[in-house]
Parts: C-alpha cells; structure tokens; sequence
C-alpha cells in the first residue's frame, strides 16, 4: 500500500474518531454499570430500537456462550424495551432520541462507548437479530476462542451474516419472547454468494442468500453485505467505517487467507425473517433512518406484501457449525 493511501486511511480513521468524540453528547446514561466490567471481560454493544419481544434471548443467548457485559443504545424505544434492559444485572444502558441517520446509522454512538468501555477487550458488535457461532462454540465457551486469539496475536475475527428463514410463509408462525427463534428458522442458502474484495479497506465484499434472491432479484448489486467483523480486541485507536462491515486500521480487516489457506471464522445467524419482520420494515420506512433512503426496507415492505415463502429446493436445514464448515461457510482454520 502506498504512502499516500495509507495517509489517507489515517486521516480517515481519525476524522470517525473525532466524529465519535463529537457524538457522544447525544447519549444520556439511564443505568451505568459499567464499574463491574474486569479486565478479562467480553463485551457485547449494541444499538436497538422496540426489540422488546426480542431482547430476552438474546441476553440468553450470549450469558450462555460467556459474554460478560452489555452496553446497549436505545434509539427512542416505545414498546418497554429501555425499562426491560434497566432492570437486568450486567446491562449498562444509554438513550438518545437523536437521529439513527445522522449518527451514521448508530456507529458514532458505538465507536464512542467502545472507545470509552472497550478498551484492552475483546468485544462483539451486534445487531439485536445476530447470534454468534464459531467453530467448536457447543463445547467450548467464547472466553477459549479469544484465549486462542491472544495466543496467536490475532485481534479481530471474521463472520459470514448467515440469512436464517423457515418453511412456509414468513408470517405463518408466532413468535413469543423469549422463544429461541432458530425453533422456526430452521433454513439457510448454502450457496448463492457473490464476493469480492474491497481494494480500499482490504475487507470481502459478500452479497446473496435468501434476501438477494427475494427482494432484490432485480438489483443484486443493492443486496444487503454480509460480511462482519464483529469480535474484536478493541484498542481505543481503532474505529468502525461502515456497520461492522469493515474498520480501521485496514489490517483488522484481513479475516481471509488470500494464499489458499484458511484462517478460523464464524458465522451470525440473522434470525430476522420472524414474524415481527411485517411490522418493523413498516416502521422503519415511515421513519426513513436507514441507509440509502432505506431503500432496503422499501424492498422488504414490497416482498413481504406478497407473503413469501424464501424456502426452496436448495435450501439447507440448519444443524449445527460443523455442517457450516463442510459446507464452507465457516472454518476453524488451526484451531483445533
């Protein structure tokens, strides 16, 4: 990489810290625990809005798989979300009615409090609908795949955004909180995926799956990217560019082998094709604080109008991570 690019990316990374930096007075505190937080702790943050129905396992979830803390953003939450999280032990909370938009689609929000509470941890970066699974996680707990990650001098782990979905149409059955969501989202597309590489940040490009197929079948280039790196050991240097499709420095981004090898990786099952999917893409279109005009949503509220069924002849039914790695979605590389 030249020095003129990698003056540029400096520069760049610097501007998101300081925008950061700015946006931080858009956050009020509602319960701060983190005094509790130790050294040696995992942290997930995340930003959210009504997930009330939701919320729940999602806690489960990952306090099952060792998660140590959580440090959510509440964007304006009507339907109970904010007092439910309140109330929980290892949760700290902030609030912000301010503009998801403006925010950069909430990485302001997330860079400043992992500036601030991330720093020297090893933390997870997630939407509310994403579950974190990665070689080995039914027998070993995330604390031993970061200790791994130490050992080797790797700070930061990429995923595959593995779209989840069930037989029949999406509306067809109930989700309660609490429930585990993958009971009904039994189904993923083993195949269907474009990938490319980005020549600026050094980060792949993945497009497809079910939401390629289904609702933007006549502009797959518009498809939503599912490429994450969401484990990362922060350092207070470092900041998200665009979701956690990417960051900087550009180095975090090389989660890939590019000389034929291959380097342990994860998936998050997008357990988004609930029930509940109806509803949220009409709220999110009237409020218009997505990307692109959230023209995404405008595509799901078009598709889900017709009441589809994603599920088809190639569709794969879920098992457990060690079909996503023969299926190569996955890889626990040299870990073993």
């Amino acid at each position: 990489m030249g020095l003129l690019k990698s003056y540029r990316l400096r520069m760049e990374r610097k501007r998101w810290r300081w925008r950061a930096v700015r946006k931080r007075r858009e956050l009020a505190s509602i319960k701060n625990r983190t005094e509790q937080i130790a050294k040696s702790d995992i942290i997930v943050f995340c930003t959210l809005r009504n997930e009330a129905v939701r919320i729940p396992y999602f806690l489960k979830y990952y306090r099952e798989l060792g998660v140590d803390h959580f440090i959510f953003v509440d964007n304006g939450s009507d339907d109970g979300t904010a007092d439910y999280l309140a109330t929980q032990p290892d949760v700290t909370l902030f609030s912000t009615p301010s503009s998801y938009k403006r925010s950069r689609f909430g990485v302001d929000w997330i860079n400043w409090l992992l500036r601030k509470y991330g720093h020297g941890h090893w933390t997870l970066v997630l939407d509310v609908d994403e579950f974190f699974v990665y070689p080995f996680c039914d027998t070993r707990p995330i604390k031993a795949l970061t200790d791994w990650l130490d050992a080797s001098s790797v700070k930061s782990f990429g995923t595959l955004l593995l779209d989840m979905y069930p037989k029949g149409p999406i509306d067809s059955v109930r989700y309660d909180a609490g429930a585990d969501p993958f009971e009904h989202l039994h189904w993923f597309d083993s195949g269907n995926y474009s990938i490319k590489k980005n020549d600026k940040y050094g980060n792949l490009w993945i497009q497809g799956g079910p939401r390629a197929r289904a609702f933007f079948a006549d502009h797959p280039e518009r498809a939503p990217a599912l490429n994450k790196v969401p484990l990362v050991r922060w350092d207070r240097s470092y900041a998200y560019v665009s979701s956690t499709h990417m960051l900087l420095p550009r180095g975090l981004n090389l989660v890939y082998d590019e000389w034929g090898g291959e380097k342990t990786s994860g998936c998050l099952l997008h357990a988004k094709f609930l029930e509940t999917m109806s509803s949220k893409s009409k709220e999110e279109l009237q409020r218009k604080e997505h990307f692109a005009n959230s023209y995404e949503y405008k595509a799901y509220h078009s598709g889900l109008s017709e009441d589809p069924d994603l599920w088809c002849k190639w569709s794969e039914k879920y098992i457990n991570w060690r079909q996503l790695e023969i299926l190569g979605l996955m890889s626990k590389g040299n870990w073993a």
